[in-house]
């Protein structure tokens, strides 16, 4: 139910000026899947950025092979997703979320004592699976909660994702950090799976307590016209779509054009954001014989998220449509490849390779805020736990059929390899630029919403 105005705030510039202070409140059961994320994040990337180095020197893999092998752990993640997706529609969050932790400690533990390539490649692969079922279920919820704070508050629902994003970033800015730290204190890889295995004992442990048996934002959810009433039902810009009766949940977003065509797009970002572990930290290795500054960047990366990411949310909520930012984004991405062999090295080496993570970060805070909270205007809400597992399931498979091809461009002059790179965002800048005008940003009605 829409919130009352109290009596103080009765014009509309008092109202406006009310309004970030309310997407600053976000409500308890966002502030679990925040934290959430948070954790995740921590425990992942104390591991991650480690990884192709780790089979790379330490196991003696190929070029390419390092690229499979990223490859089928992305696909086992994002490429997976819509199953994660489609079990918390039918289960709820919950029991895939604590499902999702169990299998994520199981991988860890696997991963620090694998030492062949079979026993690598199925630790991946269950590191990505386990993803692949808490991801949907707490992006999901978040982007539900985010659509119904929108509708309460009339704050852009940007402002609630950027927060989200923030919160995972600032995960992302602690994992690689503790990361670095158990390798210089020579604890080496298995040290760092085993600290990440540890945070995801954690999170399983406080979300078995903490996190809400019932399905909340579904239950609220139930009877919205009801709840809301005649008006918010005629609203202009009303989130909550309907699709025919009787039409397979399956079939209604894939065979959404306007959604396929956001998937796209949005997969050309994930193969490109899929080098900063695998071109990156060759160029790492290339300008300064060794790892060792990689979690520096990855924290530089984290960082600049954790500062920038709701200002510039913030900003580009009330002045560019959504699809404006998706498509400034992927450009801003193409710039960082782009960047590379145009940078001279400077100080230690990694100059180019700083532009790289600076660029494809910025690029990244406009265009990840846009692209999903662009799927609650294009499918039915009861769809959008599969909708939002799809989003990032494309975006896998198209990442494991690149990954291969990808990690043999490590061995092409640099000049072709960071040019074919910058091709693949603005390729899919051209798709984003073709999908409908208005869907969810300023020309929509009253309010621009960016994420």
């Amino acid at each position: 139910m829409t919130r009352p105005a109290p009596a103080h705030a009765g014009t509309p510039a008092k109202e406006k000026r009310r309004r970030p202070r309310l997407a600053s409140a976000p409500t308890p059961y966002l502030r679990l899947l925040t934290a959430t994320q948070f954790a995740f994040n921590t425990g992942f990337y104390a591991v991650l950025p480690y990884l192709a180095t780790h089979l790379g020197s330490g196991l003696g893999m190929a070029g390419w092979l390092i690229g499979l092998v990223l490859g089928l752990r992305t696909f086992s993640q994002q490429g997976l997703f819509v199953v994660g997706g489609a079990l918390t529609d039918r289960y709820g969050p919950r029991p895939v979320v604590l499902a999702g932790c169990a299998l994520r400690i199981a991988g860890f533990g696997w991963l620090a004592l694998a030492g062949s390539t079979a026993t690598v490649i199925a630790a991946v692969l269950l590191i990505g699976f386990a993803a692949a079922l808490f991801s949907p279920a707490v992006e999901s919820e978040a982007a539900r909660e985010a659509v119904r704070h929108e509708r309460d508050t009339g704050a852009p629902r940007a402002h609630v994702l950027a927060l989200f994003s923030a919160a995972g970033q600032a995960g992302a800015f602690i994992g690689p950090l503790l990361g670095s730290l158990l390798l210089l204190l020579g604890g080496g890889f298995r040290a760092a799976c085993l600290a990440g295995a540890a945070v995801f004992v954690g999170v399983l442990a406080g979300h078995a307590r903490l996190m809400p048996r019932a399905d909340p934002v579904r239950d609220r959810a139930a009877h919205p016209v009801r709840e809301r009433g005649q008006a918010d039902a005629q609203a202009p810009d009303a989130i909550t779509r309907t699709a025919p009766p009787g039409r397979p949940p399956w079939r209604a977003v894939f065979t959404n054009r306007a959604f396929l065509l956001l998937c796209l797009a949005y997969s050309s970002y994930l193969v490109a954001y899929n080098q900063l572990y695998l071109s990156l930290p060759v160029e790492v290795e290339r300008a300064t014989g060794s790892g060792a500054a990689l979690g520096w960047l990855f924290a530089l990366s984290s960082l600049l998220v954790v500062v920038a990411q709701l200002p510039l949310t913030r900003w580009s909520a009330h002045r560019i449509a959504p699809r404006t930012a998706l498509v400034t984004g992927l450009v801003i991405v193409a710039a960082g490849f782009a960047a590379v062999p145009l940078t001279p090295a400077g100080p230690g080496g990694l100059l180019p390779g700083t532009a790289l993570v600076v660029l494809l970060t910025l690029g990244q805070m406009l265009l990840v805020p846009a692209a999903r909270g662009l799927v609650p205007d294009l499918v039915e809400d009861r769809q959008l736990g599969l909708a939002t597992g799809a989003l990032s399931s494309v975006s896998g498979i198209a990442v494991l059929a690149g990954s291969a091809a990808t990690g043999a461009l490590l061995d092409a002059p640099a000049p072709v390899r960071w040019t074919v790179l910058a091709a693949v965002p603005l390729a899919g800048a051209a798709l984003a630029f073709t999908l409908p005008a208005g869907r969810g940003g300023k020309e929509r009605g009253t309010r621009a919403v960016a994420g």
